[in-house]
């Protein structure tokens, strides 16, 4: 396992392109599987969880050019297996959305338990709930085997949760599914609209997307689909974070002004000197202030992806912040490494923590739990004083492309460490 070695304490200061959306392409590169024909994805992220779903296409009997480029060509003339590689599945989470078209080509699908950042707290009832609807049913009580023999039906569903996978899973599998689905209390992320748009290309009837209520007109035979991957706001808040705490000037383009107005709304609430106009991110020096209540939501609330590396900036802000993330637990409990930094924090509960600052920070060896938090804590070493060490790597490239090269292009002193 890499790790990375960073010296705090340089003003970050330059241009950074942001990739395409992660979680746009994951579910793009399923929907490939829906047809024959050959598929083309362009402005593709190139990072670790692509290329596990690129591994798991391959195993399907996809053929799949491009790897390790912005461009992929998909080409799945026929399945092979129902059953993906149960250990490349246990290493990303978007591997759910193979189901629905396993389904749709094999009429069956075998899929192990999927890993990803803490698997044990984010359940796949919803898929299966909506897949249940459709026709999918398991096979001989085995809950990991889903059969549709006859075919996935049309359908009217409601999602107990919004979730974007579930909802994902749930029109992949309705674009096969010749007639009308609906799917209410759906949810509206930008990489929903992505998969609509790409499904409308394949030739199924797709509206509502980007409503709580989208509509499927499913068809029997789809075509071959090309589509850009719009920029991935996430990572344009994590840039953004990055200039802040560091006290730089960066200018971050690539994500559309209507996706990243989210994130720079609360931002601004910390006194971040931004400007934001149509695919450009200004973020100058600036003189932070707490930040309040920060609470995460469904969109267009504040994504929760992004509450670990605000709690980051918080550390670095005149005053209190309170941030809520009532999604997820487990991101909130890495970020007590902080504390050890000379944060100072406070832990209410598993989904709340209060931030004091400003607090200069102190270097240290970094845990990088999971990707987003993982993200956050190098974000803190570019702030800290001395030499820290942030490992697995491998955890963080997985939604981070480049990344030792692009922070070394910004001023950044790091490097990566294979021992």
């Amino acid at each position: 396992m890499a790790s990375l070695l960073i010296r705090g304490g340089r003003v970050l200061a330059g241009t950074v392109e942001v990739d395409g959306n992660k979680n746009a392409a994951l579910p793009l590169l399923a929907a490939c599987l829906l047809t024959d024909q050959t598929c083309t994805l362009t402005n593709v992220p190139r990072i670790g969880d692509v290329r596990v779903m690129i591994d798991l296409l391959r195993d399907l009997g996809a053929d799949v050019e491009g790897e390790d480029t912005t461009t992929l060509r998909v080409t799945c003339r026929t399945l092979r297996t129902d059953t993906p590689d149960p250990r490349l599945v246990g290493r990303l989470r978007g591997s759910i959305l193979l189901l629905g078209p396993l389904l749709a080509r094999r009429g069956r699908a075998r899929l192990a338990q999927p890993g990803g950042d803490f698997p044990a707290r984010r359940t796949i009832a919803v898929h299966l709930s909506a897949l249940a609807a459709m026709g999918a049913a398991a096979e001989d009580d085995d809950v990991q085997t889903l059969a549709a023999p006859s075919g996935l039906r049309p359908a009217s569903i409601y999602l107990e949760e919004a979730s974007v996978t579930g909802t994902e899973t749930a029109m992949l599998a309705a674009a096969a599914a010749a007639g009308a689905t609906e799917l209410r209390h759906a949810a509206c992320e930008p990489h929903v609209v992505e998969l609509a748009r790409f499904l409308r290309q394949m030739g199924a009837g797709v509206t509502g997307e980007g409503t709580s209520t989208i509509r499927i007109e499913g068809v029997s035979q789809r075509s071959g689909a090309s589509q850009r991957l719009d920029g991935d706001y996430i990572e344009a808040g994590t840039w953004a974070v990055i200039a802040a705490v560091t006290g730089g000037h960066l200018e971050i383009r690539g994500a559309r002004a209507e996706h990243v107005e989210v994130l720079a709304a609360v931002l601004r609430r910390f006194h971040v000197d931004l400007s934001l106009d149509e695919d450009r991110l200004l973020v100058r020096p600036s003189r932070l202030c707490g930040g309040g209540r920060v609470t995460t939501g469904l969109w267009p609330g504040f994504p929760s992806d992004l509450v670990s590396l605000v709690t980051v900036l918080a550390t670095q802000a005149d005053g209190d912040t309170l941030l809520h993330d009532w999604m997820y637990e487990l991101r909130l409990f890495a970020l007590d490494q902080l504390s050890g930094m000379g944060g100072q924090l406070f832990l209410c509960d598993p989904h709340r923590i209060i931030v004091t600052g400003p607090r200069r920070l102190r270097a240290r060896a970094l845990d990088g739990r999971d990707l987003r938090s993982g993200m956050a804590l190098v974000a803190a070493a570019l702030a800290a004083d001395g030499e820290s060490r942030v490992g697995p790597l491998e955890t963080i490239e997985r939604g981070y492309g480049r990344l030792v090269d692009r922070l070394q292009s910004l001023g950044a002193e790091v490097s990566r460490d294979e021992a």
